[in-house]
């Protein structure tokens, strides 16, 4: 099959290394060889389990003399103890690395899981905050080689997982440099049978992981290219990708454009993200779809920072309205089109969530790159336009 779509394959290093186009998962065991794995756990979801490519993988991987488990007691928004399971299948099955494959939860926990393999002190005490990353044993964490199956997170080439705290029930970001895949498999086709309604969900987060890096304030010109791009991306082929879910083109670029958007957002996210986290811990609402309807929201609060960023984006994705309000409207007629509600409360998010969304949005990492300075009232309100439908 790889032959089939030649102008689609190549090999990137930005700076992970990454085994991109159609057929590409039969290099799995080449991969976990240069990664230096000899006996993976294979980290997965209980969606995915079953399915013929997990099953096709272990295979491939037995046929290769590279023994493995699986492990797939991850929930679809990972929580503490679902790290501990599987650290304890890592332990006992004297295993040295850790492919994690499927979405965004498999992918959260199984990078968790190998951060962890070698560390002594409890996860939350690296959470990416201030300096704490420097707590870990560099050492003690197992190589991952990544195989996403959705194009939304682009969690296969970041550095970060998010796990959420029993405690609390709070998103916590769990971060460090080498938590980075060493090998990335990125095959379009492990993407096609995704459902509809997942993958507009999973490519508006890929959408707001570039438009968030693209926002924010801090300085990055590389990842601002990529966003840029990575937006340009979603706005050509998302539409596509969920109307013609075998085409492969359209998944191709929009698994090109997940990545892109995890890349660039080393640059910064937003109170699209701060809200979101608060309603998939609180509510279990799906997290991608959550940004996706929080979207326009968000953008309208911050008009007076962003304004001229946007009439640039639009102008760059050829947009017929090329201003602040057309970069707007596009944004509510490719939910419109792809089927994404638009209020909170129509996935499940109602008024009474507010009180305790709020202050949690506002402690959210996230909230740190948003374009405008944020408050407890500023994400009420947003909280409130978000849930009742009112972009003013």
């Amino acid at each position: 099959m790889i032959d089939k779509y030649p102008s689609l394959s190549a090999n990137w290093n930005y700076p992970t290394k990454v085994r991109f186009g159609p057929g590409r998962i039969k290099e799995l065991a080449d991969a976990c060889r240069a990664a230096g794995i000899s006996r993976p756990l294979l980290v997965t979801d209980p969606g995915l389990k079953p399915m013929h490519m997990i099953l096709d993988a272990i295979g491939s991987l037995e046929q290769n003399g590279l023994p493995s488990a699986l492990f797939a007691d991850v929930h679809p928004n990972p929580i503490g103890a679902d790290v501990e399971a599987g650290l304890k299948v890592f332990r006992n099955g004297k295993h040295d690395g850790v492919i994690v494959f499927g979405g965004g939860s498999a992918m959260d926990a199984g990078k968790a899981i190998a951060f962890m393999s070698g560390q002594t002190r409890p996860m939350w005490d690296y959470e990416d905050r201030e300096d704490w990353w420097t707590r870990a044993d560099a050492k003690g964490i197992a190589p991952i080689v990544a195989v996403p199956t959705t194009a939304g997170t682009g969690s296969e080439v970041g550095r970060a997982a998010v796990i959420t705290d029993e405690r609390d029930h709070t998103k916590k970001i769990i971060f460090h440099p080498k938590m980075q895949p060493v090998e990335v498999i990125a095959d379009p086709e492990l993407t096609v049978g995704l459902p509809a309604h997942i993958t507009a969900a999973t490519g508006m987060d890929a959408l707001s992981h570039n438009l968030e890096a693209y926002c924010s304030p801090f300085w990055h010109p590389m990842a601002q290219g990529i966003a840029l791009e990575g937006m340009r991306l979603v706005k050509d082929w998302l539409p596509t990708a969920v109307k013609q879910g075998s085409n492969i083109e359209a998944r191709s670029y929009m698994l090109a454009a997940s990545s892109m958007g995890a890349t660039a957002f080393q640059k910064g996210l937003g109170a699209m993200h701060s809200m979101s986290h608060p309603c998939s811990s609180l509510r279990g609402t799906h997290h991608g779809l959550t940004n996706a309807v929080v979207m326009p929201y968000v953008l309208v609060h911050n008009k007076s920072a962003i304004e001229e960023k946007l009439a640039a984006a639009a102008r760059y994705m050829g947009l017929k309205d090329q201003s602040f309000n057309g970069y707007v409207d596009w944004v509510l007629a490719i939910r419109e089109e792809i089927g994404i509600p638009h209020t909170l409360k129509e996935i499940g998010v109602d008024l009474d969530a507010i009180p305790e969304a709020a202050p949690m949005a506002l402690e959210d990492p996230s909230t740190g790159g948003n374009p405008l300075p944020m408050t407890v009232g500023d994400y009420e309100k947003l909280y409130r336009n978000a849930i009742e439908g009112r972009l003013v």
